[in-house]
């Protein structure tokens, strides 16, 4: 009997987001590819160090132990590693306990072409190259900043917290690109002429619109395992269309942050985000230094600062 993936939330990690490969890939980079291979089986048996996506995923695989008799979460690796070389990620993931049975390696190439095969709804990756390929064919997609305050492991996550920026991310680029090109005013007074048109549908909304139907299956939503917020540079006027835009798709945001320009990176650690998606490294740098960010990039061609 076949497994079907359309039915619970695919998560596709690579190997370097999932743990601290930092020096391996300085190996990499600056000794090349036999002598990261060498070192990778020479050290077959060492457990790798969390990463800056461990702790999410790991309270994300915990999501299947609340509900057993309905598997809510499949995380697979996407890895350029070969298999060769991929023992030791296999490895490191036994002795870490976590419950991750399916890979792909394609041995130096990207991984983002079979991202649609396993229908794929959230990619998280260290290598810009695979999650703008990731974007170009319409899955989630997020650079995984490895900053290595965040790959010390830490105590049992309870309840994952996930953080989004609005427009670009959640939303199109659509009004972002008129306050690129005309400035905030003329971006208000859009906004504010546009409140009962719902914006379109950014490269976050259909994972955003998962989580939703995940945390509708607990009844008490103080409780719910997942809680989401939406940390935006919006400001009145501009916040009503955000507003009716969620509603008008009929999915939860539990916490919301129109910031009008103030910093991200306090709100986003008081929140305790797991992970934060923002389309700008401004935004997302900061925040890095105390939560595990990502940073979502623009589909080819829809630049709004061009």
């Amino acid at each position: 009997m076949t497994y079907d993936l359309t039915q619970p939330l695919v998560i596709g990690i690579s190997s370097r987001a999932l743990f601290n490969l930092e020096k391996e890939n300085e190996i990499f980079e600056k000794e090349g590819l036999d002598a990261y291979i060498r070192y990778q089986i020479d050290h077959e048996q060492e457990a790798l160090q969390p990463g800056a996506g461990f702790e999410l995923i790991r309270a994300f695989l915990r999501l299947n132990e609340l509900k057993p008799e309905n598997r809510l979460v499949e995380v697979i690796i996407m890895s350029r590693n070969s298999p060769d070389t991929s023992l030791r990620i296999f490895n490191s993931i036994e002795k870490h306990g976590l419950d991750i049975t399916r890979a792909a390696l394609t041995g130096g190439a990207s991984a983002a072409p079979y991202l649609q095969s396993f229908h794929t709804d959230l990619f998280l990756s260290a290598k810009a190259e695979d999650v703008q390929d990731a974007i170009n064919n319409g899955i989630a997609a997020g650079l995984l900043i490895t900053n290595p305050v965040h790959s010390e492991k830490k105590s049992k996550v309870d309840q994952i917290r996930i953080a989004f920026d609005g427009d670009a991310v959640l939303f199109g680029a659509e009004a972002e690109r008129i306050f690129k090109h005309s400035g905030l005013e003329a971006f208000q007074a859009h906004e504010r002429s546009h409140a009962n048109d719902p914006l379109s549908r950014g490269p976050f909304a259909n994972f955003l619109t998962t989580l939703s139907n995940i945390q509708g299956m607990f009844p008490d939503r103080e409780k719910a395992p997942i809680r989401t917020a939406l940390v935006t540079s919006r400001n009145a006027p501009a916040h009503e269309r955000a507003v009716k835009t969620l509603r008008a798709w009929n999915v939860r945001i539990d916490e919301a942050f129109f910031l009008g320009g103030v910093s991200k990176k306090e709100i986003l650690e008081k929140f305790g985000a797991h992970i934060f998606f923002d389309d700008q490294h401004t935004h997302a740098d900061p925040a890095a230094e105390v939560v595990p960010a990502a940073v979502v990039p623009y589909r080819d061609g829809d630049d709004p600062s061009k």
